[in-house]
């Protein structure tokens, strides 16, 4: 299935600030929350995630059709990515170390910021290298 090209940008701009919320506060509640949309987006396809239904009920109608649209596998593959950041993150913020939260997240955030700042998903790209490797 193919999705809009700015509807997981849009995502990873939310999770942008998200992340930086959780990274300020050192919030592990926050970012298990975060984990779970990321595992929506992993599980049912980011087109089917909290933040890809506000991007096409609320973004979309007001920017018009997609000047592109890409497989939807990659962006599903990176939010998978995420959802392990985020695993790592919540553990290491309830469990300890703290370190361990905060670097965690701090990895996300690079993530998800390249994705909003530069339409440069990191996970899409693992995705593709796995895929010309795998076959």
């Amino acid at each position: 299935m193919d999705i809009d090209v700015r509807g997981p940008r849009f995502g990873a701009a939310l999770t942008t600030a998200v992340l930086a919320v959780v990274l300020i506060t050192g919030s592990g509640a926050l970012l298990a929350v975060q984990a779970a949309l990321f595992a929506v987006g992993a599980v049912a396809g980011v087109q089917r995630s909290p933040y890809g239904w506000l991007f096409r009920t609320l973004i979309r109608p007001r920017v018009g059709p997609p000047p592109a649209t890409e497989e939807s596998a990659p962006p599903r593959f990176a939010q998978a990515v995420g959802l392990a950041f985020a695993a790592v993150g919540v553990a290491g913020y309830l469990a300890g170390p703290q370190w361990l939260g905060m670097a965690a997240t701090g990895c996300a955030l690079a993530a998800a910021f390249l994705n909003a700042a530069f339409a440069y998903c990191l996970g899409c790209e693992m995705y593709l290298a796995l895929r010309r490797t795998v076959g």
